[in-house]
């Protein structure tokens, strides 16, 4: 089992087409991109968080999470409709404390500037800002926007080189 972070799908959500210029002609193409690439690497034992902004309604999430591989958990976005009854979620919080493999993380869709555990080397893990905020040292920016559309194991964000400022950098 491999636990995998995202955020800020926005499935459903036209606006994110123009705000944060994504690759795709239409809703539809983006949602259907964003269903494939999360089911090519999450299996169906893997965990996932979703630190929010998943879709536009409660219905547009309801349709498409049942589609999407994995255990699934959800932290609020500030986009986030109230799931709705029967919603597929493990857990729906609005922050969220967990340890994976030996590291302490800190999980909210907003960035925080401190911390948790901060100085003792724990790892902040958001969304939100769809890559334009400076990191600060461990922190992440989960969101497809900055993934290549698609959920990232805690590996892949600690080993991954700096890149530019608020992508890849921690």
């Amino acid at each position: 089992m491999t636990v995998f972070f995202t955020s800020d799908t926005h499935f459903g959500d036209h606006r994110v087409l123009n705000l944060y210029p994504r690759p795709f002609a239409s809703v539809a193409a983006m949602d259907a991109a964003l269903i494939a690439q999360w089911n090519e690497i999450v299996g169906s034992d893997d965990e996932v968080w979703h630190l929010g902004d998943f879709a536009r309604t409660a219905a547009q999430a309801a349709a498409i999470l049942p589609r999407l591989n994995g255990k699934k958990h959800l932290v609020l976005g500030n986009n986030d409709p109230p799931p709705g009854p029967g919603a597929a979620w493990l857990s729906v919080l609005s922050y969220a404390e967990l340890r994976v493999d030996g590291i302490d993380l800190v999980l909210c869709h907003y960035p925080f500037r401190s911390w948790k555990g901060m100085g003792r080397g724990s790892v902040n893990l958001h969304g939100h800002s769809h890559g334009r905020l400076k990191p600060l040292p461990r922190q992440f920016d989960v969101g497809v926007d900055v993934r290549n559309y698609r959920p990232v194991p805690l590996a892949g964000l600690l080993t991954r080189p700096k890149k530019g400022a608020g992508r890849d950098g921690g």
